[in-house]
């Protein structure tokens, strides 16, 4: 069975990248290499509900597009993330016209151009909102 591992993102900056994943999406810090490095730079693991996260010092995205990471969140907890976001000075983007079904959804871009999406709804929501009965029928 494959499943993903973990994520990996390049920061110029790892504590600014330390208060996105912690502030805004919830995420604990559990090792930094500062003392020893093994890598190809230093870098911070982060555990976000089982998942972890990895982010290493270095040159990060030069240009910004719609490639993402999406990040389930409580339909009640989702504005309470906007004035984490605003406050750290970061862009949120208007929201895309949706279906109704389709669950709510708050896209921003941290420091190093990263997209992140904080959505509501799952795969079975999205799926029964655009006339597929089951993730396992095929198109």
């Amino acid at each position: 069975m494959h499943a993903i591992s973990h994520i990996t993102f390049m920061a110029r900056d790892l504590d600014r990248m330390k208060a996105v994943l912690c502030e805004v999406l919830g995420a604990r810090e559990i090792y930094d290499s500062i003392e020893r490095n093994f890598s190809l730079s230093r870098e911070k693991f982060f555990l976000l509900n089982g998942l972890w996260i990895a982010v290493m010092e270095g040159d990060s995205r030069e240009r910004r597009s719609y490639e993402h990471v999406a990040f389930r969140v409580n339909r009640e907890d989702l504005a309470a993330c906007i004035p984490k976001i605003e406050a750290m000075g970061l862009d949120i983007l208007p929201p895309r016209p949706r279906k109704d079904g389709e669950g709510e959804s708050l896209y921003f871009y941290d420091f190093d151009n990263h997209l992140f999406e904080l959505h509501t709804g799952t795969l079975e929501e999205r799926l029964a909102c655009y006339g597929k009965l089951s993730p396992a029928e095929e198109c």
